[in-house]
């Protein structure tokens, strides 16, 4: 979410700049999932500008983003207009929960554990990819080659979705019991300092009145601000609290992160209103099924 040997020493942890299809989904997270609309590209190309992405580089990510299905476009005279699709949907549905409802730490750790085991044909690459990393955002970590495993009761279905793997693909739940070294295992599967520094680099970013604020413009805060905690939060695999270090920064992040929101989202969400053209999807011949907020 720069190149570090070009920025001052009291910024050199500062975390890099998120890409546009980051700040992208962030956008149709906050400001089209749920309102059953499309938004004109003139009204993306206005709100990326302000957050420092080029016309051309927004342009090109959202034209990659339509031919993954991630969006859907149609045109209104001289303006073209994109939406979500399914698929973009369910991806910004699961980060809005990850955000909003499950939090940074999980306080309510019951001692179960998910083990998942996999071995895929060499020729299945693209599966394997993409497996690994839906089990690194649902927190998974590595226990050994084939063998993930994560701190808490986890619902698989989602993450084998379209793969056609079922066969090569094993599921458990389990709890740790003696000789196990459940610290030991911590440490195997997870790097917890790479984690924390990604909190602490949120925290050198924001949580410091005068660089929270170097932008005048709320919306172009807003979104970097919510772009920068997904980026902080993926990979965290939510330990409980019991597992974790004693100085472990997720919750001081958290804190920061949901205090600036709640301060910047009026004014980000009235320029929004002024900036963004938008065309229900009823429109477009789709039904509109979802509902204003």
């Amino acid at each position: 979410m720069g190149g570090a040997d070009a920025e001052p020493a009291e910024f050199s942890e500062l975390p890099e700049a998120p890409r546009p299809q980051a700040l992208l989904l962030t956008f149709f997270g906050s400001y089209v999932l749920g309102r059953g609309v499309h938004v004109a590209t003139a009204s993306v190309l206005d709100v990326l500008s302000r957050a420092g992405v080029s016309e051309h580089a927004t342009r090109s990510t959202l034209s990659r983003m339509a031919r993954r299905g991630l969006l859907t476009r149609t045109r209104r005279g001289r303006s073209v207009y994109v939406g979500l699709t399914e698929r973009s949907t369910a991806i910004l549905q699961d980060g809005e929960t990850r955000v909003w409802r499950l939090g940074a730490v999980n306080a309510h750790g019951d001692g179960t554990w998910t083990l998942l085991g996999f071995s895929m044909p060499e020729s299945w690459q693209r599966q394997r990819h993409v497996l690994r990393s839906r089990l690194l955002w649902a927190g998974f970590g590595s226990l050994q080659s084939g063998l993930w495993i994560a701190p808490s009761t986890v619902d698989v279905e989602p993450l084998l979705e379209g793969l056609e793997a079922d066969e090569h693909i094993k599921v458990f739940q389990a709890r740790a019991l003696p000789p196990t070294d459940v610290a030991e295992l911590v440490r195997d599967a997870w790097d917890l300092d790479s984690q924390a520094g990604r909190y602490r680099r949120f925290l050198a970013r924001w949580e410091t009145p005068e660089r929270a604020t170097q932008s005048g413009d709320p919306l172009a805060r807003h979104l970097l601000l919510q772009t920068e905690w997904l980026q902080a939060i993926r990979g965290d695999p939510r330990l409980p609290r019991e597992h974790l270090p004693a100085d472990w920064p997720a919750e001081r992040a958290q804190h920061v992160f949901r205090t600036l929101n709640a301060e910047l989202e009026p004014s980000a969400r009235a320029i929004a209103a002024d900036v963004l053209d938008t065309l229900p999807d009823a429109e477009d011949g789709r039904p509109a099924t979802r509902t204003a907020p």
